[in-house]
């Protein structure tokens, strides 16, 4: 009965922690929201500002001036929050681009729907927005009021609400119980505040009923189709390079191994130098087999990182390689190890076609998607005709074709700006989490 009674505590205590982790991780990744909101819900009060400008001064003709602009910003606007959105839960799939011109912005579902989560973003979005920032910073304030009450100036108010001072240490205590609630209003109703902010985005910029999707549902086709496609060519190459090489030097060790078994009693030297012809028929094919693996998933990646995977790349290019990386946080092990395979084909290509003297490669992850960035000042004219995107022509060759492939299979970007004669500028985005 004892023992049923210890593990009944222990399993209230393991489970009282999880939930106390929970809970504060959800309120951690709701204050978050909440203040990358509060930056487009600022921009959105801009908007609507100048937005009402623009139809106060329309009678007199200005403001129909404005008007392409206005609608500019406001399209924009919302675009950028359908990626805020997408970054922190579901993507809000955009419906097809709005018009600018006022006649036919009138009239336009889109713009209307837009317009309408403007006027929300701005006022509730703002308030909520504004609410997630101090609400943390208040609840640090009064917890934490007995540390520095002592250092305060004399009749200085107690609280941060504006109300009471503090003459003694129970007075002190008080506010700090102010501060724990707070803390329990912060943990309590964060998430939902939260909700409360993406809900006018998630219902008003997404894609509506009517409108047609089936662009991106062929995106996402071709999307899958390049993912296969992918797999399928690294399955070949990987069984190219275990039937070519690996499977044909173990197949000659066991030659080598079986002559010198025969030749063992009648010529010792001879079958001594077979032995050493199969060992090193055996560390050649090892050698490939660490290759092969290292090309699947490079062991550098777990070890070091990709922020490590990338400086010894740099490390080891051919062309003088200098490297900026940035990525406080590890992505998915699949984009990690795509990123990786981009930077080294790239470096590769650089090495052997550019002619450059100086390369260098830059990672950023900011707002949940990885940025790449390889820049050479070479002769320029990549992605061109020849077996890599090293060199001039306008087809794109394999190399280009196989970096295409591997970030289509994450739904990330490609773009190569190479005017002949340079510099040449490859990026890449990624989603750190697919």
């Amino acid at each position: 009965m004892a023992v049923r009674q210890d593990v009944t505590a222990g399993d209230r205590r393991v489970g009282l922690r999880d939930t106390v982790v929970r809970t504060t991780s959800a309120a951690g990744a709701a204050i978050a929201q909440l203040a990358s909101g509060l930056g487009t819900a600022f921009r959105a009060l801009l908007v609507l500002l100048w937005l009402a400008v623009t139809a106060v001064t329309s009678p007199v003709g200005v403001g129909l001036l404005m008007a392409p602009a206005v609608l500019g910003a406001l399209h924009a606007l919302a675009g950028r929050e359908r990626g805020r959105l997408g970054r922190r839960g579901p993507e809000v799939i955009a419906p097809e681009p709005p018009p600018t011109r006022l006649r036919l912005a009138l009239v336009d579902p889109t713009t209307r729907r837009e317009l309408r989560w403007l006027a929300r973003h701005a006022t509730l979005g703002l308030l909520l927005g504004l609410f997630g920032v101090l609400l943390p910073l208040i609840a640090v304030r009064d917890s934490l009021f007995p540390v520095y009450w002592k250092l305060l100036p004399e009749d200085t108010t107690a609280t941060s609400v504006g109300l009471g001072n503090a003459h003694s240490w129970p007075d002190a205590l008080a506010v700090a119980m102010l501060g724990v609630g707070w803390i329990a209003i912060v943990l309590g109703l964060g998430p939902g505040m939260a909700r409360a902010q993406a809900r006018p985005g998630r219902l008003l910029l997404a894609a509506g009923p009517d409108t047609d999707l089936s662009l991106r549902v062929a995106e996402l086709t071709a999307t899958r189709a390049a993912a296969l496609d992918a797999h399928a060519t690294e399955l070949r190459r990987i069984e190219r390079s275990l039937h070519d090489g690996t499977q044909n030097r173990i197949v000659s060790v066991t030659v080598l191994v079986g002559a010198a078994r025969r030749m063992v009693a009648r010529d010792p030297a001879g079958a001594d130098e077979l032995l050493e012809r199969a060992q090193s028929a055996a560390e050649q094919a090892l050698a490939e087999l660490r290759t092969v693996s290292r090309s699947i998933l490079p062991p550098v990646l777990d070890d070091r990182g990709l922020a490590g995977a990338l400086s010894g790349l740099a490390a080891e290019s051919a062309v003088p390689c200098r490297i900026d990386v940035d990525i406080p946080e590890r992505c998915a092990a699949s984009v990690e190890a795509t990123a990786y395979f981009v930077i080294a084909e790239a470096l590769t290509n650089i090495a052997k076609h550019s002619g450059a003297a100086n390369a260098t490669v830059t990672a950023r992850s900011r707002g949940g998607r990885l940025h790449l960035c390889v820049e050479d000042d070479g002769r320029g004219g990549a992605g061109g005709t020849s077996q890599a995107f090293g060199s001039g022509g306008e087809a794109g060759g394999s190399g280009l074709t196989g970096i295409r492939r591997r970030i289509a299979a994450h739904d990330g970007t490609l773009s190569l700006a190479s005017p002949v004669g340079g510099p040449t500028t490859l990026k890449v985005e990624l989603p750190c989490g697919s």
